[in-house]
C-alpha cells in the first residue's frame, strides 16, 4: 500500500471516529440539560417552602396559585400543583404539540414532588420583605437552570404558551397577566401588603433569570468614528489585542463616505481603548454601550 493510499485511509478514519463521537457529545449535552431541569427544580421547590409559602408570598404562576389553595381549603401545595400541571401538560400535548409538551415534563412532574419532600423544612425568617428578597432570587436561580436546559416547570408559564398561540397575545403580555391575576388574588384572599411583597419577589426572580442567562459578566460595543481609522485599528489589533470590524458608512450631514469602528472590550478595558483612541485622535467621535451578552473566542464560549 502507498503512502498516498496510507493517508487517504487515515483521513477516512478520523473522519468515522468523528461521525461516531458526535452524538455521545449529543448525548452528553441532553444529559446535562436533564442535570439542570432537576436541579433548578430542586432549588425552586426549597426556595418556595423557605421563603415564599410561610410568608404567604404568591408571586405569580402554579406555586402561587398553590399558596391560595392552602389558604382557602388546606390542601398541601404539592398535590395543587400537581392537580393543576397535569391537565396543563396535556393540554399543552394536544393545542401545541409532542416536542413542546415533552420539554415540560420533567420539570412540572419533579417541582411539586420536590416540594412534597421539603415541605418539612422550617423557614429562616418571617421577614415577608426579606423573604420575597431570597425567594425571588432562588426562585430565579432554579428557574435560570431548568431554562438553561431547555426545559420548563410547566404550570401558568404553559397556559401562557397556549393563550399566545390561540389569541396572538403577545408571550410577555400573557405571562403578565396570569401572574397578576394570581397576585391580584393574592391582595384579595390573604392582605394587600402581601401583594406589594410578592411583586417584588417577581421582580427579583425575573432579573435573577436574567444573570443565570447571561451571566455577571458585562461587556461594551465601542463605535469609533474618525479619520484616522488604520492606525486606530492597528492599536486596536496589536495595543489592546481585541477584534474589530470596519463597517462602511456615510456622514448624515456631509454625504461622505468614511469608516466605523465597531470593538467589543470587557469592562476593565474600557478604560484603555479610551486612551488609546484619545492618543492618536482626539477629536475622534466614541459611542460606548452595554451589550447583554457577547458570545465568541476572547468573550464566553457556548
Amino acid at each position: 500500500m502507498n503512502e498516498v493510499a496510507i493517508a487517504t485511509e487515515s483521513a477516512v478514519r478520523q473522519k468515522q471516529r468523528k461521525r461516531h463521537k458526535q452524538p455521545m457529545g449529543q448525548k452528553q449535552q441532553a444529559a446535562w440539560g436533564v442535570i439542570q431541569v432537576i436541579l433548578g427544580s430542586l432549588i425552586v421547590a426549597i426556595s418556595f417552602n423557605l421563603f415564599l409559602l410561610p410568608n404567604g408570598i404568591a408571586s405569580g404562576g402554579v406555586s402561587g396559585v398553590s399558596i391560595l389553595v392552602q389558604r382557602l381549603t388546606g390542601i398541601t401545595p404539592a398535590i395543587s400543583q400537581w392537580a393543576l400541571n397535569i391537565p396543563l401538560f396535556f393540554a399543552g400535548w394536544w393545542l401545541i404539540g409532542r416536542k413542546f409538551a415533552l420539554n415540560t415534563l420533567i420539570g412540572s412532574a419533579l417541582l411539586p414532588l420536590f416540594v412534597l419532600m421539603s415541605s418539612h423544612w422550617q423557614p429562616p425568617t418571617h421577614n415577608a420583605l426579606l423573604a420575597a428578597i431570597y425567594g425571588g432570587i432562588g426562585v430565579g436561580l432554579g428557574l435560570g437552570l431548568v431554562f438553561r436546559g431547555r426545559g420548563s416547570t410547566g404550570g401558568l408559564a404553559l397556559a401562557a404558551q397556549i393563550l399566545h398561540r390561540y389569541t396572538g397575545l403577545p408571550l410577555g403580555l400573557a405571562v403578565a397577566c396570569f401572574d397578576g391575576c394570581v397576585i391580584v388574588a393574592a391582595g384579595i384572599i390573604i392582605s394587600p401588603e402581601v401583594a406589594l411583597y410578592a411583586l417584588i419577589g417577581l421582580f427579583v426572580t425575573s432579573k435573577t433569570i436574567d444573570i443565570v442567562q447571561s451571566g455577571l459578566s458585562v461587556s461594551k460595543v465601542a463605535f469609533i468614528i474618525s479619520e484616522h481609522t488604520e492606525e486606530l485599528a492597528e492599536a486596536v489589533l496589536h495595543d489592546l489585542d481585541r477584534g474589530l470590524t470596519k463597517l462602511d458608512a456615510r456622514g448624515g450631514y456631509t454625504g461622505e463616505g468614511r469608516t466605523v469602528l465597531m470593538v467589543v472590550v470587557g469592562q476593565t478595558e474600557v478604560a484603555k481603548l479610551k486612551q488609546l483612541v484619545k492618543a492618536i485622535d482626539p477629536d475622534a467621535f466614541v459611542i460606548i454601550s452595554d451589550t447583554a451578552e457577547v458570545v465568541g473566542q476572547g468573550f464566553k464560549l457556548e
